[in-house]
């Protein structure tokens, strides 16, 4: 194999590992979203739980966050401004990631 086909290949392991890390950055924001939302809206335990898969599959409609944005925004109503929860939303990506990069 030749040194371009090994840095192709290790490349390529790069972006794939990045990429799933980012994946479960997103995925652990929102599940902390979602929990920080639920608080706000006085939710069960239970009602909690149901409530952060909400907030997951919000993710799922289109990329960016503005989809988590709106869901959020449409659910918590006059409980948070759009700063409130745009600040939230870079908070908890931060914190997502320093706790995924420390299973790690």
């Amino acid at each position: 194999m030749s040194t371009f086909d090994e840095r192709k290949k290790a490349f390529e392991k790069k972006f794939a590992h990045d990429s799933e890390v980012q994946f479960k950055v997103e995925a652990r924001r929102n599940k902390l979203l979602g929990l920080w939302a639920s608080d706000l809206l006085g939710k069960t335990e239970a009602e909690a739980n149901d409530y952060v898969k909400e907030v997951i599959k919000a993710d799922f409609q289109e990329a960016g966050d503005e989809d988590v944005y709106r869901k959020l925004a449409e659910d918590l109503g006059n409980l948070a401004s759009e700063d409130e929860i745009r600040e939230k939303i870079s908070l908890l990506a931060i914190k997502a990631k320093d706790e995924i990069m420390n299973e790690v």
